[in-house]
């Protein structure tokens, strides 16, 4: 059985950096499992290695470009061209 712990969090949107408060789980090792979003007028950005957030506003392409020059290309594992 894995035990998780849940913790409090401020994180900046991805794209303009407004802060919002997230609920995050992580494994006993520390490794992130889930977030829940717990601000008003934020999303949660899909991302299995980090939790990540932007603004209901922002458009899905302004998301995708700002995670990709703050992370690079391949976000989400997917190492192939």
């Amino acid at each position: 059985m894995t035990t998780k712990h849940t913790k409090g969090e401020t994180h900046g949107c991805i794209v303009c950096g407004k802060p919002y408060q997230l609920y995050v789980v992580c494994d006993v090792q520390g490794k992130f499992i889930d977030a829940k979003l717990m601000s008003a007028g934020g999303k949660l950005v899909p991302n299995p290695t980090r939790p990540l957030v932007a603004c209901e506003n922002h458009a899905d392409e302004q998301v995708e470009i700002a995670v990709a020059k703050v992370y690079g290309p391949h976000i989400n594992g997917d190492n192939e061209e």
